[in-house]
């Protein structure tokens, strides 16, 4: 088996991946990721004990118990490179020999949820309320520079979302599931649907500050997408790289977001923190079951 050069796999002076600064032993096999750093802490609070604590730029880990649970919290700051850089890393935290820089034989499927925030794209999903995305529809490109393929509802879905929003030529929009493991356990209390992933917050999403837009109609396109059952629920920046890169590496991943803005009505929530306080309370409970 051949080995990982240290210019491609970057391991600290304590043994811990580059940009994480986490140990293989240090990470649990459930993995909770938030953009915010400071909703690392937010979350394990609510931990009956934390065992490991890192910090290394805007990623922070935190690892302990609820219960019997063991869960690890890592923020991965904002977007889709960022997340190129976080589910790299949780990968090879659980599926490399670090002394060997190997590949291990048996492979480990982390069980990966995003707890995030985001703009509703439909007006009757309101502010402060959830969503489970069913697929991640990705508008930046970061898929691209990996070898991937879909199943033919991805495909299908994909071939409607370019032609509705005439995106391609553009733009190359790429696709991914959640885990259907997954999903199953956020239906009641959520709103299930797909989620756009952009590669920013202002033009990306449509917002109009002093520049002027190149696709003005982008908002109302992906509000009116149809196919079948499924319609765009909402858009943020991070799940269709971590749908995407998770399903390559053989995770099983969900993105969980509460609506903060909704870009239909036009209304912003009145408490943004209790709204992820909310959030995070709820899946808490869920996942530890």
């Amino acid at each position: 088996m051949s080995v990982i050069p240290e210019s491609e796999l970057i391991i600290n002076s304590r043994g811990a991946v580059y940009h994480l600064d986490v140990k293989p032993e240090e990470l649990a096999p459930t993995v909770i990721t938030v953009g915010d750093p400071d909703r690392v802490e937010q979350i394990s609070k609510h931990f009956d004990s934390v065992e490991v604590k890192r910090q290394h730029r805007e990623f922070i880990t935190h690892t302990g118990f609820i219960g019997k649970k063991r869960i690890s919290v890592v923020s991965t700051g904002i977007g889709p490179d960022n997340i190129d850089i976080v589910l790299n890393e949780l990968d090879a935290l659980a599926n490399i020999d670090f002394a060997s820089r190997t590949i291990k034989p048996e492979l480990t499927s982390l069980q990966i949820f995003r707890i995030g925030t985001s703009g509703s794209l439909q007006a009757h999903i309101e502010v402060d309320s959830f969503v489970a995305g069913t697929h991640g529809i990705g508008i930046d490109n970061l898929l691209h520079y990996y070898r991937h393929e879909n199943n033919d509802e991805e495909k299908l879905l994909l071939r409607e979302f370019n032609a509705h929003t005439q995106l391609e030529g553009r733009l190359s929009p790429y696709i991914a599931s959640a885990a259907t493991s997954l999903l199953k356990k956020f239906v009641t209390g959520y709103h299930n649907g797909i989620t756009v992933t952009c590669p920013g917050f202002y033009g990306p999403q449509g917002r109009i500050l002093r520049l002027g837009l190149a696709n003005p109609e982008l908002i109302n396109r992906l509000t009116e997408f149809e196919y079948g059952n499924h319609r765009i629920s909402n858009f943020e920046m991070e799940t269709s790289a971590i749908y995407g890169l998770g399903k390559l590496l053989g995770h099983q991943c969900l993105s969980l977001n509460v609506i903060v803005a909704n870009r239909v009505t036009k209304k912003f929530t009145k408490d943004g923190a209790l709204a992820v306080q909310n959030l995070i309370t709820n899946t808490l409970e869920i996942i530890a079951q």
